[in-house]
Order: structure tokens, then C-alpha cells, then sequence
């Protein structure tokens, strides 16, 4: 997923279609291991806004997917000097041998600076877009990095190995998971017991942070959301120009 609710105001978003939005007003999902239809208990609806599902967790509206097509955006010059992702990777708790996912990583712009960094570890990128997972592929063939490791996600789970990660990153990507509740509980079973996720998001409480409302998120609510799927907030970074800076663990 290229998610990163980046860029909101230039790129392209996927469209739902008149079916899936119909099946998401009713409070359907398609889907599971038995491939029926399955009554939602967890999300609630509403009519989508503009540039929303209109599926809501916790009270948040969910946004839509930005589509690859706005993968330019990733890359631009100004990101450094905009967001500090020099910064933000400085700030990352990783070692040499430290395992790492990169959930809707996109074009890669933080794998494969993160790589480097972890030179006996290893660096999985994590998307659900075949234009982006054949991008992420040639890029990391290009680039020689040996210890990237591109992985097809899901939609309900990133398709990641258990007990397995010492970091797991999302940044500006959390807010468009279709299926929040679920994903957090994949990435709680491929945390180490002292493994942490860390979410980026651009910051909700500011209003000079010239983002769509759907893709900015509050301290309060990501705190909310991932409370309840077992983690606790352990750092809450503010030294970013226009993003938060979240580190949780899972809870005893």
C-alpha cells in the first residue's frame, strides 16, 4: 500500500467502486479463511466524505489509498528539508543486527535509507500494490542491498513472520489501513517480546500542517486505537517540522 498520507492535496487517490462502497455503508466485508460474508462487528459506517471510506474505527473516519501514481511525491527534492527524515532515522532504536519492516513503504525512501544502518540485520518492505512491490524489487536489485527483503502485504496482515522484529514502521501510512483492528493484531504477533512499532503521522492538533484532515492523526487517537490492540506509548517525539513521532511496545 502506498499508503503515507502524504501529498493528499496533489496525488491521485484509488476510487472505490459503487460496490465497495456499497458493501462498506451496509457494514460488510468480503472475505476470511471460508471466503464468506461476514457481519462487521468491529467498524462502524457512515457515507464516505471526500477523500474518505467512510468506514470508521474508534470513532476515526478511514482514508482512502493513495494510489502509486503519486510515488514521485515520495521522492521529491524538498522532502529532507520539509519533513527531516535525516532526523527521523537518526531518532529510529535500531542496531546493525536490528530486523526491521517497513509497512506501506512505497517507493522505499525509508527502507533504503534504513538499510545501511542494519548491515547484519535485515530490512523487509512491505506492500500490497504490485506496481510499487515490482518498483521496490528492481530498486533494491539495483541498489545491491542485499539485506532488503520485499514482501506482498495484505490488506488484514503484512504477511510477516512471527515473533520476528525488533522495529516496525509506518510512517503517514497507519490512517489508511482498511482494517486497523486487524493489522495491528498481525503486527503485536510479529513483534519480539521487546520489539516496537513506530508510526509517523502528520500532526492533527496543528493546524498550520497544510494536510487533509483525514490524513492527519491526533496523539489521542493513534494512543486510543493502539491501547486497545495491546501497545503502550513509550515515546512521543515532537521534534519533527510537521509529523509526530510514535514509538510503542506491546504491553505485558
Amino acid at each position: 500500500m502506498l499508503c503515507s498520507c502524504k501529498r493528499p492535496k496533489i496525488a491521485k487517490k484509488i476510487k472505490l467502486s459503487f460496490l465497495g462502497t456499497f458493501l462498506i455503508c451496509c457494514g460488510i466485508i468480503i472475505g476470511g479463511a471460508d471466503g464468506q460474508s461476514l457481519k462487521d462487528t468491529t467498524y462502524n459506517y457512515k457515507p464516505a466524505t471526500p477523500g474518505g471510506t467512510g468506514k470508521l474505527y474508534k470513532g476515526r473516519e478511514i482514508a482512502q489509498v493513495m494510489s502509486f501514481e503519486g510515488a514521485a511525491w515520495l521522492e521529491r527534492d524538498t522532502r529532507q528539508k520539509e519533513e527531516n527524515t535525516n532526523l527521523a532515522i537518526s531518532k529510529m532504536p535500531i542496531s546493525p543486527n536490528s530486523i526491521v519492516a517497513d509497512i506501506g513503504a512505497g517507493t522505499g525512501f525509508y527502507t533504503f535509507r534504513i538499510a545501511p544502518k542494519v548491515p547484519q540485520g535485515k530490512v523487509y518492505a512491505v506492500e500490497i500494490q504490485d506496481d510499487a512491490i515490482k518498483y521496490l524489487k528492481d530498486r533494491s536489485s539495483k541498489l545491491e542491498h542485499n539485506n532488503v527483503v520485499v514482501v506482498k502485504g495484505g490488506e488484514q496482515s503484512p504477511n510477516l513472520p512471527g515473533n520476528t522484529f525488533d522495529l516496525i514502521i509506518m510512517v503517514d501510512v497507519y490512517h489508511e489501513l482498511l482494517y486497523p483492528h486487524e493489522m495491528l493484531q498481525a503486527i503485536h504477533r510479529s513483534l519480539k517480546p521487546k520489539g516496537k512499532l513506530m508510526l509517523m503521522e502528520y500532526r492533527a492538533e496543528d493546524p498550520k500542517v497544510e494536510i487533509k484532515e483525514l490524513h492527519k492523526m491526533s496523539v489521542a487517537q493513534v494512543n486510543k486505537e493502539l491501547t486497545v490492540n495491546g501497545f503502550h506509548l513509550v515515546q512521543n517525539g515532537e521534534f519533527l517540522p510537521i509529523q509526530h513521532f510514535l514509538v510503542f511496545e506491546v504491553s505485558d
